[in-house]
């Protein structure tokens, strides 16, 4: 842990119990951070893993519930002074414009965008004066080259990515940063199958997929790049420069 952050320190990551989240919190683990780990219903998964790493709390929230905000941040009050927050968890179901409906793109706006500008809000409430602190929010590469493919998913995304950039300016005075890290397809997700995944994972002009540890990488640089703000990482290798017209998935391939 660097100057900038000092220590101890909490770092939050929500959906930390799998998948990337689950990757992302082993890593600050290892560097020495105290772990709060949000999840809705990977239970079993989240105190697991707080179990395997040691220094680390669960919390439990559902991300559409408008408190949820204030829960997760409630559940950090005896722990370390927080020093970073990681907006991992997202909703992602397919829809498209013909097809959307009310309840989804609630759904989705309230889990993508709403509860991370809320945790956002709480965690520069919570920063200690003087102390470093950082926001990463977790967007989705398909914003360098949007397609009308998972509508709802894609819109929240798009906002998230706004309230990256104005939060970024309004908290720069309490030396809060935030950013943002934009992956391509990195595991298999929604309604794809493995073999799809490893057909379109590395469809991209560098011809190699995203990988996990690629987006700890990422998390690495923003962490010990105390004069980064208000700026998102992309890591597509090049898929952008494709002009491709839908989701990956759901192209003919080979």
């Amino acid at each position: 842990m660097n100057a900038e952050f000092g220590s101890p320190r909490t770092a939050i990551v929500t959906g930390a119990a799998r998948r990337i989240g689950c990757v992302i919190a082993r890593a600050l683990a290892a560097r020495g951070w105290t772990l709060l780990l949000h999840c809705n219903r990977s239970t079993e998964a989240a105190d697991a893993l707080a179990a395997e790493i040691g220094h680390a709390r669960v919390v439990r929230a559902d991300l559409a519930e408008p408190d949820a905000a204030r829960r997760i941040m409630a559940a950090a009050a005896d722990l370390p002074p927080p020093g970073l927050l990681v907006n991992n968890a997202s909703r992602f179901e397919h829809d498209s414009l013909d097809d959307f409906d009310v309840a989804g793109w609630n759904a989705h706006i309230a889990v993508n965008l709403r509860a991370p500008a809320q945790l956002i809000q709480a965690f520069a409430r919570v920063v200690p004066a003087g102390a470093g602190g950082l926001v990463v929010n977790l967007l989705d590469a398909k914003l360098a080259q949007p397609d009308a493919d998972f509508f709802s998913y894609t819109i929240s995304k798009m906002g998230l990515a706004g309230v990256t950039e104005l939060a970024a300016r309004a908290l720069a005075g309490h030396g809060i940063r935030v950013c943002g890290i934009a992956p391509a397809i990195t595991l298999v997700s929604g309604p794809q199958s493995r073999d799809n995944f490893e057909q379109v994972h590395a469809l991209n002009a560098l011809g190699r997929g995203v990988e996990v540890d690629q987006i700890v990488a990422a998390l690495d640089f923003l962490l010990a790049t105390p004069t980064i703000t208000g700026q998102t990482i992309t890591l597509d290798a090049g898929k952008r420069f494709l002009g491709l017209s839908r989701d990956v998935q759901f192209l003919d391939t080979p």
